[in-house]
This record gives structure tokens, C-alpha cells and sequence, in this order.
């Protein structure tokens, strides 16, 4: 049976230089952004990726765009608005979640 020295053990409760592990410090924007403000930059980019297919629609009708463009933006726009939706489930079911919980 072997033995652990002293300064093994005392090596285990010591936490991890976290400055040997970051790659990069956090951008600037994302760090002073509120949730709300994240919230509401959500939904801009959903209604800017709506209007984006919207006009690359129009644009592949009257023969000024290209169809593959057309369709990629109306892919993007239906990812986003999926995305959305599901953050917003989520967000209703941590409110459920809290809204039963024993005061």
C-alpha cells in the first residue's frame, strides 16, 4: 500500500490558478449589458433578420437578387426566431419553477 505525502494532500485543497486557464479577458459590451438590454437586443435581431429575408425575398422577385440568397436569409431568420422562442420557454419555465417554490 503506498503512502501520499503531506504536501500531496495539502496540494488538493489549493484552487487552480484560474489566470493559467483564461484565454481572453471578457469583451467590454457583454460585461456592462443588462438582461433586459440582452433581452431587447434579441428581439432586434429577430425583427433585422425578419426584415433581411423580407427584402431578399423582394429582391429575388424582381430579379435584382439571387435565390440562394433569398433562401439563406429566410433560413437565418427562421434559426433566430426558433432561438428565440425556446429562450423564451425557458424563461417562462424558471419563472414557473420559482413561482413554486415552498416561501
Amino acid at each position: 500500500m503506498s503512502t501520499i505525502p503531506l504536501s500531496g494532500i495539502a496540494a488538493l485543497g489549493k484552487a487552480p490558478d484560474a489566470t493559467k486557464f483564461s484565454k481572453s479577458p471578457a469583451p467590454e459590451a457583454a460585461a456592462g449589458q443588462s438582461f433586459g438590454e440582452s433581452l431587447m437586443s434579441l428581439v432586434e435581431n429577430v425583427e433585422k433578420s425578419g426584415a433581411d429575408a423580407n427584402l431578399a425575398v423582394s429582391n429575388m422577385l424582381d430579379k435584382s437578387g439571387d435565390v440562394h440568397d433569398a433562401m439563406i436569409a429566410l433560413q437565418r431568420a427562421e434559426m433566430t426566431l426558433q432561438l428565440t422562442v425556446q429562450i423564451r420557454n425557458k424563461l417562462v419555465q424558471v419563472y414557473q419553477d420559482v413561482m413554486r417554490m415552498p416561501v
